[in-house]
Formats: C-alpha cells, sequence, structure tokens
C-alpha cells in the first residue's frame, strides 16, 4: 500500500458527482472502506444547476468501465452510447443509478458539508509521527451539528462549481460588483427558465471560454425570438481562438466556436475585446460596465462565465503542494496550464502527479485542475482509478495510466488577435453544448 495511516479506518470521498461516485464505485470492487460525503441532498447536486446543458461528449466518454459493469450487473440499461446527455440526464441516467447501488448506497451520506480536514491530533506545523495519524474531517450535518469523521485517507472530488470567479480582471471582485449582485449571474443560466429576465434586455457576457460560447449562442437564439435583446461579449484580452472546428474529434465542441464567429458575421453580437472590467455601477438606465481604461458598456443583466477556482479553506490544515499558477498539484500544473494546453492535449496521469506531501490525500476531478478549465470526465475517471489502485497497494495498475482524449483541432490557449472573421451563410444557431466537465 502507499503509506496511509490506519488501514482499517475508510477512505473518505468529498462530494457525490460524477468523479467521487466513480471513486466509491472502484473502491467496492476492491473491497475497501469507503465513505462518500455529499454537501446536497443527492448525488449531483451541483449538475443539477447546468442540468439544462447538453454535454459535447457522448455517452461513451461518460460512462467509467467499472461503474458501467457494475450497474449492468444490476439491470442498468445503458443508454445509446453515441448520444450527448444533458446534465440532467447525466444525473437521472447514471449518477442517481450508481448512487442506489447497494454497495456504494450504504456508504453514502447526503447534506452532509465537510467544513475542514486535518490529521487527528496535530496541525499543519506538527510533524510528529503525521503519517501514521488518520484524518480527522470536521463535518456539519443536515441538523446543523457539527461533528468528526475518522479516514485512512481522503480523495477531494468536491469540484470549483460553487466557487465562481469574479468580475474583475484582476481576479479581484470589480468595485460595486456586490452591489449589483441581482443583476448578475455567474455560470450558464437557463434561458428557458430564466427567459424574463433576458427578453427585450441589454446582456453582457463576460467571458472567452466554452461555456461563455454556449451562453452566447443561447441568447441570440433567444434574441432572435425577442425584439430589443441585445447581447455584448465583454473579453479580457484579444478574442480567443475559436477552437478547432472540423478538425476537432468532437463535432459539438468544434461547432462552439464556429458557432459563434458566424454570430460576429452576422452583427449577433456587440464585442468588447480588451475589455478589462474595473467597475459595475448604477446609471439612470440600468447598469454601467467600467473599464480599466475608462471604456463603457451599458446594460441591464450581467452574465460572469468567467470560470471557476478552487476552494482551498477547508484544507488549510494539511500541506498540500500547489502549482502557482494553477493551483492545481504542483507536478500536474505544467501539464494541464491552459495555456499550453486544451482538453484533448492533457498527457495521462495518476496518482503520482496528484500526490501531496500529506501522504494518503488526495484532489481528483475538476478541482485537481485549479483554476485549469480543461477537464474532461474521462480524465477524472482515469485519475481515481489509478489512486484507488494505490491506495488498494497494487502499485502496477496504479502506475499504468492509459488516456485517450479527443483532439481539439487546436495546441493551446493562443487567441487570434485581432483577425478578421470568415464570412458564413445563415445557418440555424448551434445547438447548446458543453465540455463534459463535472462541473461546467
Amino acid at each position: 500500500r502507499t503509506e496511509v495511516a490506519c488501514p482499517e479506518l475508510p477512505v473518505a470521498i468529498i462530494g457525490a458527482g460524477p468523479i467521487g461516485l466513480t471513486a466509491a464505485a472502484h473502491l467496492a470492487s476492491r473491497r475497501e472502506p469507503f465513505l462518500v460525503l455529499e454537501k446536497g441532498p443527492r448525488p449531483g447536486s451541483s449538475i443539477r444547476d447546468w442540468g439544462h446543458v447538453r454535454l459535447f461528449s457522448p455517452w461513451k466518454h461518460n460512462v467509467d468501465p467499472v461503474a458501467r459493469r457494475m450497474l449492468l450487473e444490476n439491470g442498468w440499461t445503458e443508454p445509446d452510447p453515441e448520444v450527448f446527455p444533458t446534465g440532467k440526464q447525466l444525473g437521472e441516467r447514471l449518477l442517481e443509478p450508481l448512487a442506489k447501488l447497494p454497495d456504494i448506497a450504504r456508504r453514502t451520506r447526503y447534506e452532509v458539508e465537510v467544513l475542514a480536514v486535518s490529521r487527528e491530533g496535530v496541525d499543519r506545523l506538527g510533524s510528529g509521527g503525521r503519517e501514521t495519524r488518520p484524518f480527522r474531517l470536521r463535518v456539519r450535518d443536515s441538523d446543523g451539528l457539527d461533528k468528526n469523521i475518522r479516514a485512512r485517507a481522503v480523495l477531494d472530488a468536491s469540484g470549483t462549481w460553487g466557487n465562481p470567479k469574479p468580475l474583475g480582471a484582476d481576479g479581484l471582485p470589480a468595485i460595486g460588483e456586490s452591489e449589483a449582485k441581482e443583476h448578475i449571474y455567474y455560470g450558464m443560466p437557463s434561458l428557458t427558465r430564466d427567459r424574463g429576465r433576458y427578453a427585450g434586455r441589454r446582456v453582457a457576457v463576460v467571458g472567452a471560454g466554452d461555456s461563455a460560447f454556449n451562453v452566447l449562442i443561447e441568447l441570440a437564439d433567444l434574441a432572435a425570438r425577442e425584439p430589443g435583446t441585445e447581447i455584448h461579449w465583454i473579453v479580457r484580452g484579444p478574442l480567443p481562438s475559436f477552437g478547432g472546428g472540423a478538425a476537432d474529434q468532437l463535432p459539438r465542441r468544434g461547432e462552439l466556436g464556429s458557432a459563434v464567429r458566424r454570430l460576429i458575421a452576422h452583427g449577433s453580437l456587440s464585442v468588447h475585446s480588451a475589455f478589462r472590467v474595473a467597475k459595475v455601477a448604477r446609471s439612470e438606465k440600468g447598469l454601467r460596465l467600467v473599464a480599466d481604461d475608462l471604456d463603457q458598456v451599458e446594460v441591464d443583466e450581467i452574465i460572469c462565465v468567467t470560470g471557476f477556482r478552487p476552494d482551498l479553506e477547508m484544507l488549510r490544515e494539511l500541506r498540500l503542494d500547489l502549482d502557482q499558477a494553477t493551483e492545481a498539484p504542483a507536478a500536474l500544473g505544467p501539464l494541464i496550464d491552459p495555456n499550453v494546453h486544451s482538453c484533448g492535449t492533457v498527457r495521462p496521469h495518476g496518482y503520482r502527479e496528484l500526490a501531496h506531501p500529506e501522504k494518503g490525500f488526495f484532489v481528483v476531478g475538476m478541482k485537481s485542475y485549479g483554476r485549469a478549465p480543461t477537464f474532461l470526465l474521462l480524465t477524472g475517471y482515469e485519475q481515481v482509478r489509478s489512486v484507488v489502485a494505490a491506495l488498494s497497494g497494487d502499485l502496477e495498475r496504479a502506475r499504468e495510466v492509459n488516456l485517450v482524449l479527443p483532439e481539439t483541432g487546436v495546441c493551446g490557449g493562443g487567441s487570434l488577435g485581432g483577425a478578421s472573421l470568415p464570412n458564413a451563410r445563415s445557418d440555424r444557431v448551434a445547438e447548446r453544448v458543453c465540455c463534459g466537465e463535472e462541473n461546467g
């Protein structure tokens, strides 16, 4: 086994999303004791927030082989492997059946929030016998009571969904952001559910990644049916790369950038590049976004799609080795730096790249990528397979990390700068899709 404390104690898994439940499946298949702790009332609680979004990876890329085998043995009807699920379908057709498997259900606790993780009897400074001590998780249950849970190892699969980056271009909230919060949506709103909030309004979309592309596409579809709807795309730097297009091995992902290029060519968007938001101020006409250079845009609503970052507060008493840029594990950071890598160019990695000085502790899934937005479920499944093998003492299998990801057709995070956009015929806006990441 890897060096972990008290082998008779369970492995604690924080989060019952796709990665956490897949880790549970691997531990169950190896007859290792574990306990899943989920903050929400059901599996995949965070995914429900973006349940309306369709993933751009099909079912065949979203089901782990061990989880699939266990589900089939229990009478599961497998979805068509070529169909692209929504987040809601991912929860209903994969996560809920997986969580109901007897070996997993009896070891899963819902509405339990993990407040902090430490070593029993020592804080971060204490070194005496540290590696032989069990982990102590301070949790708060549904009754609001704080309790301690002991574990021999910890897998943090809590994701990053609840911790969005702010509007401010420097990583800080824009001045006035909190005062305007009732007009700011962080993430990817459902324009079916929230149609009245955006129809006929001036809407700013702040962000330049795939999630921002999704929002722009759906807003353009709304604007085509609702006169008076204006879309302002706020990009902090020059125009981003628009993806690999037809060269992308996941066609739905490739179509995202192509669809946004068409929207710009058709004049469906007002593009504000090199617009670094510094301030949000109320005005007679609504809200005024003010840039560092004092450029201004008047809007009614703001959708902030600037990504997420890991909440590391509950890990303050653990000894972590983090990459200075991404806040991923130090060995993983250079492999996933979005300035260099896209979703499809990440090298295979497992327990060695995910390890910290705190033996037996691993961050897995979206949170393992820190601030990098390029995570795919396939990556997380291979992570937990390797980590669980290591925790089970099967180091040979743990080291055999194999991961083949669909290429994006682009080589990294470079931008097109002020490159001209091609003319395009008037195609219907592409169906809204998502990267297949755990948190959206």
